[in-house]
């Protein structure tokens, strides 16, 4: 067995958006009210309502890990709801590592497409991960890539590759963008989701959930 697949495949969801949550928690303290109408690498989204994407899929997802229902057919403006939002998003975020943490949340299936529930959970990494890499760059702060990511893009990379067909077809990912090859793991990763690793505020915004 190859070592390094092995230690990929131990890594619980729980792990892996805990570590998720360590980058991501920094990255949504930081932005500052004035740019909440900033652009982001999602063409869809400016800033605001990018965190408040993200915030609406922490909390739904906490639904998925214990086999309930979400629903996200409307997004509630949760920063518009009060000053404290970066806590409420730091304090959901917990909520999230809990439940998919939880004894049983990666058995079976989960959501109305009874999708398998580690796949389910997966896409919650995958927001987590993404649209916080967003985030920093929208803001103009780094988002750290190091060791302690290694597993994380490791799962994201099979969970992209799996959802990206129909990513696609939706409209949900664009099409890859162009990496060079000596781009890293996490940079394939992004491309592979439509986005431009080296995007800044500055250039053209791209498609990518």
């Amino acid at each position: 067995m190859d070592t390094k697949h092995g230690e990929a495949k131990s890594h619980t969801l729980g792990d892996l958006l805990a570590r998720a949550r360590e980058r991501a928690v920094p990255v949504v303290r930081a932005v500052p009210d004035e740019l909440l109408a900033a652009p982001t690498p999602c063409a869809d989204y400016d800033v605001k309502s990018l965190v408040n994407h993200l915030f609406h899929v922490v909390v739904e997802f906490q639904k998925l890990a214990a086999k309930g229902e979400s629903d996200f057919s409307s997004t509630p403006d949760r920063v518009g709801a009060g000053p404290d939002w970066r806590e409420r998003f730091a304090d959901e975020t917990d909520e999230l590592v809990a439940a998919w943490a939880a004894p049983g949340a990666e058995d079976g299936t989960a959501g109305a497409w009874q999708m398998p529930a580690r796949l389910v959970g997966s896409m919650a990494l995958l927001d987590l991960t993404v649209h916080v890499w967003d985030l920093a760059q929208a803001i103009g702060r780094e988002y750290p890539v190091d060791e302690a990511a290694e597993a994380v893009v490791e799962q994201l990379t099979g969970t992209v590759a799996e959802l990206a067909p129909t990513a696609r077809a939706t409209g949900v990912f664009a099409d890859p963008v162009a990496v060079t090859e000596t781009a890293s793991a996490f940079e394939r990763l992004l491309a592979q989701t439509g986005r431009d690793p080296h995007w800044t505020p500055s250039g053209p915004e791209r498609k990518g959930d």
